[in-house]
């Protein structure tokens, strides 16, 4: 039921922001084709042959199977873009499931093609997100927090930092649509202390006002995606 419950509050939500962030497609469908190896690079995935398309190009099956959370994090985001679902493709929408161990968190993150809509569908999870710099210099980025319930949702406007952070003694389930067939994931402390190849330790310095040990130590961490 409550599995139920959580997908009908995402399709109907997925409805009004699908084309949020995407272009509008100008035909029925495109479905991706693999394109790792073609000659031209277009801005989203090159269309199959309308005539070979079959019903599976729509398919994705397992959202049902609980992520593996055994991991530093305790979370695991299991993605369902164009890249998993090829249907997808100019449809301006996808959508993901989240799992989170007891205490387990999904990083501070952005997308930065997509808004995102959280429902959850299971424990408790305390989520948020950061506004964008102010006009004004005197003036910090807003924090808005709330602790969500099964059955209750989140929105997280396109591009800003957010998390969610499992603060019950079980596991926790959410699930997410996104505006975007090809969202993206940035999330902040791998990109920052774990780029390859590394940001030079004086930016870090300068940017976080840090001793240079402490530089050394978040980059010589293994930063991990769950994604």
């Amino acid at each position: 039921m409550k599995l139920a419950l959580g997908f009908f509050v995402l399709i109907a939500t997925l409805a009004t922001i699908a084309h949020a962030s995407d272009p509008s497609p100008l035909q029925d469908f495109c479905v991706a084709i693999n394109d790792s190896k073609a000659a031209v690079f277009v801005n989203g995935k090159i269309c199959k042959n309308p005539n070979m398309v079959v019903a599976e190009d729509f398919f994705f099956s397992g959202l049902n199977k609980p992520g593996n959370t055994s991991n530093p994090l305790g979370s695991k985001v299991t993605p369902v873009n164009v890249n998993q679902l090829p249907g997808l493709n100019t449809l301006g929408i996808s959508l993901a499931r989240i799992d989170y161990a007891p205490y387990g968190l999904n990083p501070p993150h952005t997308h930065p093609r997509a808004t995102e809509i959280l429902v959850v569908l299971h424990g408790t999870l305390y989520v948020g997100f950061v506004t964008s710099n102010p006009a004004d210099p005197n003036l910090k980025n807003i924090l808005f927090t709330k602790y969500l319930y099964p059955g209750d949702v989140f929105v997280f406007p396109e591009g800003l930092i957010h998390f969610q952070f499992n603060v019950g003694h079980e596991n926790a389930v959410a699930f997410a649509g996104l505006s975007s067939q090809n969202p993206g994931v940035i999330t902040i402390a791998n990109a920052v202390f774990g780029s390859d190849p590394p940001i030079n330790k004086d930016v870090l310095i300068k940017a976080f006002q840090v001793d240079r040990k402490v530089i050394d130590y978040l980059q010589a961490q293994f930063w991990m995606n769950n994604n």
